[in-house]
């Protein structure tokens, strides 16, 4: 998007425009399903992501200058760049809106929700929201466990979550309910899964290719991702990495 200071709630495309795939999306960990908001109560699929992905926590939000209190100051601080430590899932269920995300460039990313879209931030990226011209949007709100919304205005760097997502680099780190699975590390270990329970987000660490010490970079990842979901990483977890690093 064009870093304009007209109306946020303008499309503010880039001229010419340049449009964004899903793939680089995904590769900023943004994920994004397209559901049938009409039947949300019943929906198989919806209830099927939830369990999967654990999100046992959800609300609606209602934005619209009729059904939001201290509507003018929340929309202000939704703009705000900001993070959170945990991810932000919203499901449109009526209505529209734009989340403005950060890539790898730190440029802004505009994406546009409408009904029956249902997107995913990662922990640690920056990003903010703002309704359309339309004035409205409807979205659920899901939360692994007892939700948390607090968001930290940029610049945050120093919070775990923004560390690693700044720390890693074209590999990443997918976190799963059930399982935490390390994709191709840095350095080449064969893949494996490690059992794990309560993990909430996805990151993408950069950055650690000429790392003479990526090794125990990694190992600091595996310990850190256990602590963070409350759990234990497998021994033969480890064993993969120490050996690489011996």
């Amino acid at each position: 998007m064009d870093d304009s200071d007209e109306d946020q709630r303008l499309p503010h495309h880039l001229e010419p425009k340049q449009y964004v795939s899903l793939q680089q999306l995904d590769e900023l960990g943004v994920l994004s399903w397209r559901l049938d908001a009409d039947i949300y109560e019943t929906d198989e699929e919806l209830k099927k992501i939830r369990h999967d992905r654990n999100y046992s926590y959800m609300d609606f939000c209602e934005v619209c200058p009729e059904k939001l209190p201290n509507y003018e100051e929340k929309i202000k601080n939704f703009y705000e760049e900001h993070l959170h430590t945990d991810e932000e899932i919203r499901y449109c269920v009526a209505g529209s809106g734009y989340f403005d995300v950060r890539d790898l460039n730190d440029k802004w990313i505009r994406i546009w929700v409408k009904k029956g879209a249902m997107i995913v931030l990662p922990a640690g990226i920056y990003h903010r929201f703002t309704l359309d011209s339309d004035n409205y949007i409807k979205a659920m709100r899901l939360f692994v466990g007892d939700p948390v919304w607090t968001p930290h205005n940029r610049p945050n760097d120093h919070l775990p979550a923004r560390s690693i997502s700044k720390v890693l680099w074209r590999r990443k780190l997918v976190f799963k309910p059930s399982m935490l699975q390390l994709e191709t590390c840095l350095l080449e270990l064969p893949e494996f899964e490690i059992e794990s329970r309560g993990i909430k987000t996805c990151y993408y660490l950069y950055g650690l290719d000429a790392c003479p010490f990526s090794g125990i970079v990694w190992l600091v990842m595996l310990c850190y991702a256990s602590a963070y979901a409350k759990t234990h990483v497998f021994l033969f977890g480890v064993f993969h990495v120490v050996s690489k690093i011996m």
